[in-house]
């Protein structure tokens, strides 16, 4: 609070008072009061006009400096409410209590909006729950009639069946926390789920699938974990040169300190302009445009559920040669620890 401000806000105040104090001026003259008797009153009046003055913007210097700068501080600003204490000035009291309305109006804004998505949510995860039942039994038709069936029939319930994964972790990564369960597992196992569900892709697009983990284990949820590598290894798939010599290479190497899990493949890459951007949520770059249609979301979601988890993620890649993507597992004794 500036008091050049303050007094350029009280400007009218102070001229009233001028006015007043001529006209008191005015009538001591006319009743022939004695001038030192005038000048005591003078000063008198001057001395108490300007301890009011003063008491008046200490009070509300304290109270709205402190606002201000609680305000700055706070990221959430709109707890600034239980951050300063009640004022001690009629103007301050009618802010502050002004504050709370419309904080307490917010906060029931926020519960019912909170209350609302909350039931979105859990009738999407219901509704894909329901949905993955005729899926899965289309995905059983098609493997039982093969022969009468194309197999782009089966290639199109597989991508639905992504397509509803994606969704499910999507809704399930704002609160993800609430359902890792962190534990010692073997990347090998993992990897081995991710092959199976892939399995049909793989023989069709004639891809080598190399494995080399060397029995290493992290400490992870293999559930997130496995949804992660599923998408990495469909848009390795997806994003495949049309050669008989595509392979994707999965190994691990592991440090002192980190444990890192690569995903190489040999396909068309990205260009280094998309680079940067890969991670952005609904981002499909020029690949995702000319040469298959892409939601964006794949990548988005697994580098969002890599964070939750504690790990990192990287991709590196070079058109027409192909692309590398890094898991890197952190060592920690706090997890030996408590498993």
């Amino acid at each position: 609070m500036k008091l050049s401000k303050y007094i350029i806000d009280k400007s009218l105040s102070i001229i009233l008072i001028g006015i007043s104090y001529f006209i008191i001026l005015m009538l001591l003259n006319s009743f022939k009061i004695h001038k030192s008797l005038t000048v005591a009153i003078t000063i008198v009046f001057v001395l108490m006009l300007l301890l009011l003055f003063i008491i008046n913007f200490v009070r509300k210097n304290k109270f709205y400096n402190e606002l201000i700068t609680n305000v700055n501080l706070l990221d959430k600003k709109y707890l600034v409410l239980e951050t300063i204490t009640n004022p001690s000035f009629y103007e301050g009291e009618l802010l502050y209590q002004a504050l709370y309305d419309i904080n307490k109006s917010m906060a029931e804004c926020v519960r019912e909006r909170e209350s609302s998505i909350e039931d979105f949510k859990e009738y999407v995860e219901m509704w894909i729950h329901e949905v993955k039942i005729p899926i899965s039994s289309l995905t059983l038709l098609c493997h039982n009639h093969k022969e009468i069936l194309d197999k782009s029939y089966l290639e199109q319930v597989r991508k639905l069946d992504n397509y509803i994964d994606q969704i499910l972790y999507y809704v399930r990564s704002n609160y993800a926390e609430e359902d890792f369960i962190i534990k010692e597992t073997l990347l090998e196992k993992v990897v081995s789920n991710v092959a199976l569900k892939n399995k049909d892709d793989l023989l069709e697009s004639k891809i080598d699938f190399i494995v080399d983990l060397k029995d290493l284990s992290v400490y992870t949820d293999s559930k997130w974990l496995e949804f992660i590598l599923n998408q990495i290894i469909n848009n390795s798939i997806k994003y495949r040169r049309k050669t008989d010599d595509s392979f994707i290479k999965i190994y691990a190497l592991d440090y002192s300190d980190k444990t890192v899990l690569y995903i190489c493949d040999n396909g068309i890459g990205i260009p280094q302009k998309d680079l940067s951007q890969v991670f952005k949520k609904s981002f499909t770059g020029e690949n995702g445009r000319t040469n298959t249609k892409s939601t964006g979301m794949g990548l988005y979601i697994a580098d969002k559920l890599c964070k939750k988890l504690g790990h990192n993620i990287e991709i590196e890649s070079e058109e027409e040669i192909g692309t590398e993507v890094k898991i890197i597992f952190g060592k920690n004794n706090f997890y030996r620890m408590n498993v």
